[in-house]
């Protein structure tokens, strides 16, 4: 009697045990969940007739006090042409006003009106209440994980960028 070798045989739930951890089905991975989010976000702005640029001026302005406005463009990513426009338009609806610069009087701060900041404040927590609502998949522990792994991945790629 012959010995034989068991020849061990690939099944379908193999392939699916093994993760593809390259960088690039990470990336694929990665924009299709932040489009997801996204569209999450984006209706729950859209729901309170503000649009995405001004909830983003709004939600700034709310967490991190009055700004300069190119600041305010650099952070949420608007050209100067964008952010003036936007700024306008809020300052127009009476939810922001400019004021000048202490240090420099050619720069204008802004700032939130009392009604602005009582829109962004009711508008952000309904916003956060939804974007809860779409993480609720993660427990609280691995959205904590998830944020720090995210966040290493930033600085990593950012420091390897060509």
């Amino acid at each position: 009697m012959r010995n034989r070798r068991a020849r061990s045989v690939a099944t379908p739930r193999d392939e699916v045990a093994k993760v593809n951890s390259s960088g690039t089905h990470l990336y694929l991975v990665l924009m299709k969940a932040h489009r997801t989010m996204a569209r999450h976000a984006h209706r729950s702005i859209a729901a309170h007739d503000l649009g995405f640029s001004d909830f983003t001026i709004l939600e700034a302005l709310l967490h991190k006090g009055p700004m300069l406005v190119n600041e305010i463009g650099r952070r949420i990513q608007l050209t100067s042409g964008s952010i003036t426009t936007a700024v306008d338009r809020l300052e127009a609806r009476g939810l922001i006003e400019r004021s000048a610069d202490a240090g420099d009087r050619r720069a204008k701060k802004v700032s939130l009106t009392r009604s602005g900041r009582a829109l962004i404040t009711r508008i952000f927590d309904k916003h956060k209440t939804d974007l809860d609502a779409a993480a609720d998949g993660l427990t609280r522990a691995e959205r904590e994980t998830l944020v720090a792994l995210l966040k290493k991945l930033g600085k990593t790629a950012e420091a390897s960028s060509v």
